[in-house]
């Protein structure tokens, strides 16, 4: 237990124990004008007050209840089951903690078993762990696995230019000081060819994402071939929600498959948290980060849940770990197996559906439009790209004042998409909300 000096002379005791005569002594290592200032607080107020001024604060958020929303790019508004919170409240499961005492914890270890059961059978992957913060911890971690595989004789990391932005720069910052070449994103242009000619004998792994960053949806199984032809790994980013209408990516040879498991009864949360799936084949798993659980029998025969597969150097030698990432995501993780649960495989493709069937109805009614063309040439799920006449935070800001959220602005991310708006459309965008959209685009257009 920490000692909290209770009088000025155990105060002073503390002081000339550690060397100095004052507390403000304490603070000469941190420049003057970056210390903390002086708290200027306002006077009191009581629970009551505290409570409607919280409460004005946040109605100043523009929030997916109010608003017609149709930002994606990475996070994206579904309907959740009601279940999802119910179970969440249970105090039961109020910790991330990780359940190294089977004898106490064969519910959250159950949970965490079916949700890597769920996220095995989702993605036709032999095993996954119980999860990693988000999606793009969990590629850096899978670039991780594939160095270790290769012993880092391998230095060469390809990233498809469809890969999440934001997951990519995750990737340079863990990356950092390893002494990699990390390529392939550069260029906007870099399909499956270009990325193809880019594959050589020092790449350890190449990376893309399915469907891509754009909507896109593409068969990757000749690239599959192309990458194992070079003795690198197959790792694919998904939509795992998109899984529940597509082939998963274990039918055209993938090695690791990540993603972002928000999708699957995660609310937007303006952020987080998030849940990062990770799944792998059986002859990775002893390089595979974070957590695993294993379903056992004990002495008597009844069925039973432990960490299997955990490596300790993650804990008390950690410069011998293959990754130092610990912990799980165990509330999120738990609040995405009730999801699929409650959804089962028609549910999870029913919704899928949806989100494809609407997408393309929004996208052809903007195309139609005078100044907008979709910009999408193949296949794509629930998200679209198009070209647009005027710069998209004019539009944006146009389309907030009529209570519609619009889509992501690609010409922060990538120079070449100027004036080109990423749009999301999923089963909560009605009809109604669509035609609501096109009709204020043309307003736009026109005013």
């Amino acid at each position: 237990m920490a000692y909290i000096p209770h009088t000025e002379k155990d105060r002073q005791e503390m002081l000339d124990v550690i060397g100095v005569e004052r507390i403000e002594d304490l603070y000469d290592a941190i420049p003057e004008d970056v210390r903390f200032p002086d708290l200027d607080l306002p006077p009191a107020l009581s629970e009551m007050e505290i409570l409607e001024e919280l409460q004005r604060y946040a109605e100043t958020n523009v929030n997916t209840k109010h608003f017609h929303y149709f930002l994606g790019a990475g996070a994206y508004n579904h309907f959740i089951p009601s279940v999802v919170n119910h179970m969440l409240l249970r105090s039961e499961f109020h910790t991330a903690y990780t359940p190294y005492q089977p004898e106490i914890s064969q519910g959250t270890l159950q949970v965490i078993f079916e949700y890597q059961s769920l996220i095995a059978n989702l993605t036709g992957m032999d095993v996954s762990n119980a999860s990693h913060y988000d999606g793009a911890t969990a590629l850096a971690e899978a670039v991780i696995l594939a160095l270790h595989e290769h012993r880092f004789k391998r230095k060469k990391i390809i990233l498809s230019p469809g890969i999440n932005p934001q997951f990519r720069e995750v990737v340079r910052t863990y990356m950092q000081g390893l002494d990699l070449e990390i390529s392939g994103d550069e260029d906007l242009e870099n399909g499956q060819d270009n990325l193809r000619s880019m594959i050589d004998g020092d790449t350890t792994l190449v990376a893309v994402q399915y469907p891509d960053f754009f909507g896109h949806i593409y068969d990757f199984s000749n690239f599959a071939e192309a990458v194992h032809a070079a003795g690198a790994l197959f790792c694919v980013v998904v939509n795992p929600l998109a899984l529940g209408y597509l082939k998963p990516p274990s039918e055209f040879g993938a090695d690791v498959v990540v993603g972002e498991g928000q999708p699957l009864g995660i609310p937007l949360s303006f952020g987080g948290p998030y849940l990062g799936i990770f799944a792998t084949l059986d002859r990775y798993v002893r390089k595979m980060a974070g957590r695993l659980v294993g379903e056992t029998e004990d002495s008597r025969g009844q069925r039973g849940y432990v960490l299997t597969l955990t490596p300790r150097e993650q804990h008390i030698r950690r410069q011998r770990a293959t990754s130092n990432i610990c912990t799980n995501q165990g509330l999120i993780a738990l609040a995405s197996t009730v999801y699929m649960s409650a959804m089962g495989k028609q549910g999870l493709r029913q919704v899928a559906e949806l989100c494809y069937q609407k997408a393309h109805y929004a996208a052809n009614e903007i195309d139609s439009l005078g100044g907008y063309r979709l910009w999408n040439n193949d296949p794509f799920f629930n998200e679209f790209v198009i070209s647009c006449p005027h710069p998209v935070a004019e539009i944006n800001d146009f389309l907030l004042d009529r209570e519609i959220v619009g889509g992501f602005d690609l010409g922060r991310t990538y120079e070449k998409l100027e004036h080109h708006m990423l749009l999301a459309v999923t089963e909560l965008n009605s009809k109604d909300q669509i035609d609501a959209l096109v009709s204020a685009l043309k307003e736009f257009d026109h005013a």
